[in-house]
């Protein structure tokens, strides 16, 4: 069975949908079968971003409400034998998705796939609760300034009441992704440094993505940064995240600066 993975945040714009992609793609091309699963329904961006927006034919809803079967909406990747695209329905709303939906969905891309990556839409409504709701790890993503880390230490409280492992007693593994960090800016004083967010919200640190263009660039051309340019900073950030997640003990490198920390920083556990 796969491993379920929830990308969440509290805050809008701090890169879950390119970070999901980003991290889909970083473990499709060391060979495992991956599918990324678009929540947000009514708004969706991850075919966007993977370029797939032309290929979508049918997607969540539609294999939810049963108007298709789930190997219809599936949409293989181009470029990525191993990786797959559940898109969202961009005509339905939330409503639409249901427990007893999902969860049948869930279960059969667990079946097929080694990891099922679900892009959570912002906050904490239905699509959010049910995209993290069968998750086995959870990858908050935040940008390092005081709101998107409030809202972040708020979805990490949900994580522990409201998923189905919650309810059996048992804990999501929760893991930090620091997004769009600038060590210039944090020097100054103008966003939160690495040790301050760490402080706050007392999880994992799975990476640190620095603010670069690359991103913007990539998604701009309808391809995960991991695909486009993977001599980049921020790809090279991802990949080395993805080793994490599958349990490779790789230091993590603030940008701008030389040294790595581990033990401190990765190894720290949730309070």
């Amino acid at each position: 069975m796969g491993k379920v993975i929830v990308v969440t945040s509290g805050k809008g714009g701090v890169g879950k949908t390119t970070s999901a992609a980003a991290l889909g793609a970083a473990l499709a091309r060391g060979g495992d079968k991956v599918v990324v699963v678009d929540f947000d329904v009514g708004l969706r961006n991850l075919d966007l971003v993977m370029g797939a927006e032309r290929r979508v034919v049918y997607d969540l809803v539609n294999v939810i409400q049963g108007e298709a079967k789930l190997t219809q909406a599936l949409i293989r990747d181009k470029r990525v034998e191993t990786l797959f695209l559940l898109p969202a329905s961009q005509t339905r709303d939330k409503d639409n998705l249901t427990p007893e939906g999902v969860e049948k969905v869930i279960t059969a891309l667990k079946r097929a796939f080694d990891w099922v990556i679900c892009d959570s839409p912002a906050g904490i409504e239905r699509g959010a609760t049910l995209a993290m709701r069968h998750a086995d790890v959870a990858i908050v993503v935040t940008n390092p300034e005081v709101s998107s880390v409030r809202d972040s230490d708020r979805i990490i409280g949900l994580l522990d009441a409201k998923t189905l492992k919650a309810e059996n007693g048992e804990r999501v593994e929760k893991h930090l992704l620091l997004t769009r960090y600038d060590p210039v800016r944090a020097e100054r004083g103008d966003m939160l440094k690495v040790d301050d967010v760490l402080e706050i919200l007392s999880i994992p640190l799975l990476g640190i993505i620095p603010e670069s263009m690359d991103v913007l660039r990539a998604s701009n051309l309808g391809s995960p940064v991991t695909l486009a340019d993977e001599d980049s900073m921020p790809a090279k950030a991802y990949f080395e995240a993805a080793r994490r997640l599958k349990g490779e003990p790789l230091p993590v490198t603030i940008p701008g600066e030389r040294r790595g920390f581990f033990g401190k920083f990765f190894g720290r556990k949730a309070a």
